[in-house]
């Protein structure tokens, strides 16, 4: 049992001898002048048994002081009522020298984390970047609390804007002709797919004639999956391009130095599980038909009406995204199904979720959605004219790198890369962020290099020690406020982890830093009659940053 429990432990029974009472008991940390653990069971006791709450806590401080020896050096009675608690040394050494050891509170757990979902023949933009980022240091979280988690990565290999794509893919072909692939270049294969599809867009909203043979061209695509056509020019020139697109994908996954995925799923394997699905549906009243499409009718829930088969007969993205959800059922009997998207699908998931408690409850029942805004460059901020108005995940990268070498001469890759991934966390999930690349990269705000920085100041202390191990048995008082905020850690991950919310990861280690510098400005650290103690604690901060950030993905060089 970790310190906090047994504390909270023994006080409920503390609470239950006393009173007949075993409140919820909740431990905080105040401002370090009162104590190190504060609780406010006396105010609440006190109000409901109807005493003075602080008579209530002077009896309770009594008991503690008695029965919490190893624990406890002093307890005291702060305003109405609040008990303040100073550890022991000893106490608070041990937590330090464990502060970087996670608790496997997931142990035995199975996750399933859902996010990136880029579609093959489409360019990758901002909110790409932004749930790739986000979705792997929420994985990094789970799988530091002992979850056996599962990365997926869900794209539209089919669909409308396939049919587009190869509307003018087979245009600037001048025809099914997969040898003219061969004329494009390697460097420029995703910004060509991406043209093609942009190209495909526009002739689709302004020509009836394109318009209705880029539907019958994703029609096309849907038989190439059903009849597993690999032979005809028209499949080559399909498979080719989706396989350019995920080479792409692994590029840019690589070059932003996040943990791989296990598996890509595409759309065209959940197709026929989706509609088999809608099928179902319509047999049990889940679904009905509406001028020829089949619909599910959220009015009746709260919600709204969405379109699961169109039409023509071809699934919508809802159809595949039951077929998605039956697909990770069948392959993990998961206890969570995290999705990470963008916040304009929020009414979307809704009713998806909703269709799919019918057929699977549990499923429904253990999903989780997380949802993000828009990325956006400060006003002014430089993107490239070919992009026109959408923020690309390239826009991000190129305005980071061009800040780096404005304000930080010799910032590396691993320093920009820390920049993006720092300045996307440190924000609560849900809001729309604005990414300012200088900001992102400075050396004295709350940015990624920064703690980066942080880290290999600490390792430097250490290469400049004569020696660096001792044995730290007391504190004095400049020590103790580092000591503290080393314990704090496992808190605050097991929280972060818990709700999802890796920013807390953030400002943690970034208040972490600066407790460190005000420790170090006051406490001479090397040629200290103290220097063995003192490096203990450098050491267990190193440990500490370290392994915070790299629960965010960021790296921890030990130089800068």
């Amino acid at each position: 049992m970790r310190l906090m429990e047994r504390i909270q432990t023994e006080i409920r029974a503390i609470l239950q001898d006393l009173f007949e009472q075993s409140p919820e008991v909740l431990l905080t940390r105040p401002e370090m002048a009162f104590g190190d653990l504060t609780t406010n069971v006396a105010l609440q006791l006190g109000q409901k048994l109807g005493l003075q709450p602080r008579e209530v806590a002077e009896k309770i401080a009594a008991e503690i002081r008695l029965k919490l020896t190893k624990e406890i050096s002093e307890v005291t009675i702060a305003g109405p009522g609040f008990i303040n608690l100073r550890l022991t040394d000893k106490v608070l050494l041990g937590q330090v020298h464990s502060s970087a050891t996670i608790a496997q509170s997931l142990k035995g757990k199975t996750v399933v984390t859902e996010y990136s979902d880029p579609n093959p023949f489409k360019v990758l933009h901002a909110g790409h970047l932004y749930t790739t980022v986000v979705g792997d240091a929420v994985s990094r979280l789970l799988e530091a609390a002992g979850a056996t988690v599962h990365r997926l990565n869900f794209g539209g290999d089919v669909g409308l804007h396939v049919g587009r794509a190869m509307w003018a893919i087979i245009k600037e072909l001048d025809g099914e002709n997969p040898a003219g692939l061969e004329k494009v270049p390697t460097a420029k294969r995703l910004e060509w797919l991406s043209s093609c599809y942009v190209e495909g867009t526009s002739a689709y909203e302004a020509s009836e004639l394109a318009k209705a043979e880029i539907i019958a061209i994703n029609k096309r695509v849907y038989a190439v999956h059903a009849q597993d056509d690999h032979d005809s020019a028209f499949a080559k020139i399909y498979w080719t391009c989706r396989e350019w697109s995920y080479q792409g994908f692994d590029k840019f996954y690589e070059q932003l130095q996040v943990s791989p995925f296990e598996k890509y799923v595409p759309e065209s394997e959940v197709t026929a599980g989706g509609i088999k699905i809608v099928e179902e549906g319509l047999d049990k009243g889940v679904f009905v038909r509406s001028e020829g499409a089949v619909v599910f009718v959220g009015e009746e829930h709260g919600l709204h009406t969405r379109v699961f088969i169109n039409s023509n007969g071809l699934p919508t993205y809802e159809a595949k995204d039951l077929g998605l959800a039956a697909l990770k059922w069948q392959d993990y009997h998961f206890d969570l199904n995290i999705i990470i998207t963008g916040n304009d699908i929020v009414d979307y998931m809704k009713v998806v979720i909703k269709a799919l408690s019918s057929f699977y409850p549990e499923v429904a029942e253990r999903t989780k959605h997380l949802t993000h805004g828009m990325v956006k460059l400060p006003s002014g901020a430089k993107m490239s004219s070919r992009k026109g108005n959408i923020l690309l995940a390239t826009d991000i990268i190129e305005a980071a790198q061009r800040a780096s070498r404005e304000v930080a001469e010799h910032a590396s890759q691993e320093n920009v890369l820390a920049a993006i991934k720092y300045a996307f966390l440190k924000n609560r999930i849900g809001g729309d962020i604005v990414y300012d690349p200088i900001e992102s990269l400075s050396l004295e705000g709350n940015s990624g290099p920064y703690l980066q920085y942080a880290h290999a100041r600490a390792c430097g202390i250490f290469s400049k020690a004569h020696t660096s191990d001792g044995v730290i048995n007391s504190l004095e008082a400049g020590e103790r406020g580092l000591a503290l905020k080393l314990t704090e850690f496992p808190e605050v991950v097991e929280k972060a982890t818990h709700e999802l919310t890796p920013h807390l990861v953030c400002t943690y280690l970034y208040e972490l830093a600066q407790v460190f510098n005000r420790f170090y400005e006051q406490n001479r650290v090397l040629d200290d009659p103290r220097q063995s103690e003192r490096l203990s604690l450098v050491e267990s901060y190193a440990k500490v940053l370290k392994t915070g950030l790299e629960l965010l993905g960021i790296t921890a060089p030990e130089r800068m």
